[in-house]
């Protein structure tokens, strides 16, 4: 299955969801951030609605940057665009979802060539409960213990089948029990559980 936050499309989704990452960021780092860094592409509309979020609801005001996925070499030369990042900067990474954590090795060294920085942590809008390339934790617990920073998601994909579940949505059931019986059957192979998460 495939889940793209780049169906939010609208100020309002946009809000919304820069609400939820607001909350996260908060229950789980209350203080001690200096930025949040949204990944090239959908990382960057992420940061910068958290960002908003954060100032709106909690009266943090922080930077944000995001890269470009190759430096420019004029005008607002170089890769990243936004606030930039300085030594000892506690940096936030945005990010969609994370499946095998490939998207924070490609991240983690941009992030590494800019300045001194220390990243406190992920915060990912799903986390799809599946294996890592590890084979026995999820790939955001491999994150934990590869690069030694948090790693939070807004919501579970036992959270989204719970709630979709026989439940219709806008006058459709998106999850129906044929569909939660492949779920399941896919969770026993790839859940960190090796079976039904739900």
């Amino acid at each position: 299955y495939f889940v793209n936050t780049g169906n939010y499309k609208t100020g309002a989704q946009a809000a919304r969801l820069g609400d939820y990452y607001a909350a996260c960021i908060q229950e789980h780092m209350p203080e001690g951030i200096d930025a949040l860094f949204g990944p090239a592409y959908k990382g960057i509309p992420l940061a910068v609605s958290a960002a908003s979020s954060l100032y709106r609801e909690y009266g943090r005001d922080l930077p944000y940057c995001f890269n470009r996925k190759e430096a420019k070499d004029h005008g607002e030369a170089g890769i990243l665009l936004g606030s930039g990042m300085k030594d000892g900067d506690r940096v936030v990474i945005i990010e969609d979802v994370t499946t095998s954590g490939k998207s924070i090795e490609e991240t983690y060294p941009i992030i590494m060539a800019q300045a001194k920085v220390e990243i406190k942590g992920l915060i990912v809008s799903l986390n799809r409960m599946e294996k890592g390339p590890g084979g026995s934790l999820s790939a955001l617990e491999e994150i934990r213990s590869a690069y030694g920073f948090e790693a939070h998601s807004i919501i579970t994909m036992a959270d989204v089948v719970g709630y979709l579940y026989n439940r219709p949505y806008k006058g459709q059931i998106y999850i129906d029990d044929e569909l939660k019986a492949s779920l399941d059957e896919y969770y026993k192979i790839y859940g960190v559980e090796g079976g039904s998460v739900f």
